[in-house]
């Protein structure tokens, strides 16, 4: 098989071992995958796999099934599916547990599936079953012009939950309004807590999701209400931070660490299954929809990480084999 191989500052197309797709697995001839912050990070050496799995870069794709592997029922040869991966999915084939895939949404195209499986999985999980998401709680998202963040725009429309956002520039703003935010602030203005506190008319919000980190961090539980859930995903903006902790006893406050790919192939499972019960029927009513920036050749796979790098995309940024 071909996948990308990372050569020093280059990510390079050439020849590399196949993988033997054993009981419960499926493997996936691959039609596209998607870039995410995670690539760019473990490109740096600083977000290696989980032990076991590919070390190929490439979270989520999407393609056609080439082979079934023992006890697999779900699928067939031929089937055209997404799948949510430990890692692999810049290859022209990937074998993953048949659990992470799903069949591609009716209306959804095959290349435009890739967009789907990490970041959908990565917002259902934390806004919903991690910080427990009721309707009408109000909720702010950070990097809202991102894939996971146009993702939970979305879905927070779906389940009726007022939504502030922060973004790169006023443009970002207004195409995260467009898709379903309520309102939002451009980062470069400055702290978002003003605009937040007038937004939420000085009650705050109930759940953050957060992949800023450390630089957000003290403004978040400054703008989180009463038992307010704080879901850090990212640390983009650093890992350290100094805070109050009367500031979390005060407002009975919860932080929540969480990370997707680490979790073993049958919590994955889960969170899949949830969005084929869930999230499935909006795609095929066309209420939901991946947001893609933009399609590139495989090949270019280091111009694509250069363009995600600069903070100028808004959704995902496809890798066609």
């Amino acid at each position: 098989m071909k996948a990308i191989a990372i050569d020093g500052d280059h990510l390079t197309w050439r020849e590399h071992p196949g993988e033997a797709c054993g009981p419960g697995h499926i493997r996936i001839r691959v039609a596209a995958s998607a870039v995410n912050r995670a690539d760019l990070l473990q490109r740096r050496g600083g977000y290696s796999p989980p032990p076991g799995t590919s070390d190929i870069l490439g979270l989520e794709c999407s393609g056609e099934v080439a082979e079934v592997g023992e006890g697999v029922q779900r699928f067939k040869v031929g089937d055209a599916v997404c799948a949510l991966l430990a890692g692999g999915g810049y290859a022209d084939e990937v074998v993953v547990p048949a659990g992470q895939a799903l069949p591609i949404p009716k209306g959804i195209d095959l290349i435009a599936a890739a967009a789907i499986p990490e970041v959908f999985a990565t917002a259902y999980l934390n806004l919903y079953l991690e910080a427990g998401l009721k309707p009408q709680q109000r909720v702010l998202v950070h990097a809202g012009a991102s894939g996971v963040g146009t993702a939970a725009i979305q879905l927070l429309r779906l389940s009726h939950n007022p939504t502030f956002v922060t973004a790169g520039s006023s443009a970002k703003v207004a195409q995260c309004v467009a898709l379903g935010a309520d309102r939002g602030h451009d980062r470069h203005a400055g702290s978002f807590m003003a605009s937040v506190e007038a937004w939420s008319a000085g009650e705050g919000v109930d759940v953050i999701l957060d992949p800023v980190g450390g630089q957000y961090f003290q403004d978040n539980l400054q703008v989180l209400g009463l038992g307010g859930r704080l879901v850090v995903i990212g640390l983009m903006g650093g890992a350290q931070t100094d805070f109050n902790l009367a500031t979390l006893m005060l407002k009975r406050l919860r932080v929540i660490g969480s990370t997707l790919r680490a979790r073993s192939p049958s919590e994955k499972s889960l969170v899949m299954d949830a969005l084929y019960q869930r999230v499935w029927p909006a795609f095929e009513s066309g209420q939901v929809q991946p947001i893609i920036e933009a399609s590139m050749p495989i090949t270019q796979a280091h111009q694509a990480h250069e363009r995600l790098a600069g903070n100028e995309t808004v959704g995902k940024i496809l890798l066609l084999t």
